[in-house]
């Protein structure tokens, strides 16, 4: 293991300033995208996606990620509409997805998160993060806001904590957030994520019903449109394939330590950052099948 640190560190760093060269080579403005009747969609530099909606009765915001895309995103809006800022929703409690908030709380904003994902973040409270005015647990919550439904899904263990699922029912749109990123391999050594929940959780979303998903994370070539169930799918197939192949090395005898190194899978070879993070995909996949998966917890009690 010490002779493959070097190796994983080169990724590594690889990985951090690839995904900074892809930010920095999407547009540096702040890009809005109407994608239904009052829902929008919104970036700075193509990596982070929120999405917003405009109902009669204020607007409702799904993603803060940061102080800075936060700020350009209420400019955005109130070009669109004065009226008030109602709701702010996080996803889940990673930094990089949960911060900003304040920028909405100063506006007259409830934030939301749920219960899971709230008490991570309060105790590791980022610089940029302030904690959401309001939690909420258990499996669903509905919230109205003039005439426009929200619910919002936990479905469990999958990524991070609290990671919540949203589905506007009447437009049938979805915002999910990092459980899937079309167009892209899962990122790195696939942190956080419990690989075999996240399967489980993906068949959850497929059961609901939107036509449309917004992803915070897509390298398609129409990211800001949104997509479909199908991209969905392609994530879950990638995960069982993943899986799939590395068993049928194991069978052919390949020592475990070299399959990240020897297993291929040309399926994906047009997805973005197939040659830098596939060996670390699979790695984890090693890890998990051998050790036990990681994270776990027991589900809280309610």
């Amino acid at each position: 293991m010490t002779q493959l640190t070097p190796t994983f560190m080169r990724y590594l760093m690889l990985a951090t300033l690839l995904m900074s060269s892809l930010a920095f080579a999407q547009e540096h403005t702040s890009k809005t995208t109407k994608i239904a009747d009052n829902i929008y969609t919104f970036t700075t530099d193509g990596e982070y996606i929120s999405l917003f909606v405009v109902t009669k009765a204020g607007v409702m915001v799904f993603e803060t990620v940061n102080t800075s895309h936060a700020t350009s995103m209420l400019a955005e809006i109130r070009k669109i509409t004065d009226k008030p800022i109602k709701y702010a929703f996080h996803s889940h409690n990673h930094w990089d997805h949960a911060s900003g908030g304040q920028i909405f709380v100063d506006a007259g904003a409830t934030t939301f998160a749920h219960a899971e994902a709230y008490a991570w973040m309060l105790a590791n409270t980022g610089r940029d993060m302030a904690i959401p005015t309001q939690s909420w647990s258990g499996k669903r919550k509905d919230i109205e806001l003039g005439g426009v439904k929200v619910e919002l899904h936990y479905l469990g263990m999958n990524h991070g904590l609290g990671m919540t699922v949203f589905l506007l029912p009447q437009s049938k749109v979805a915002y999910i957030a990092d459980l899937v990123t079309p167009n892209r391999l899962p990122f790195t050594i696939v942190p956080d994520f419990n690989i075999r929940e996240w399967e489980r959780s993906l068949d959850e979303v497929l059961q609901m019903d939107f036509d449309k998903a917004v992803f915070s994370h897509n390298e398609s070539k129409n990211r800001m449109a949104g997509g479909s169930k199908q991209d969905v799918n392609l994530q879950l197939q990638y995960i069982k394939d993943l899986r799939a192949e590395f068993y049928a090395e194991l069978q052919k005898g390949t020592n475990p330590f070299l399959i990240p190194k020897v297993l291929k899978l040309p399926k994906y070879k047009d997805w973005l950052m197939y040659e830098e993070w596939l060996e670390m995909n699979i790695w984890r996949i090693l890890s998990d099948e051998f050790l036990g998966p990681y994270p776990w917890r027991p589900e809280p009690s309610s």
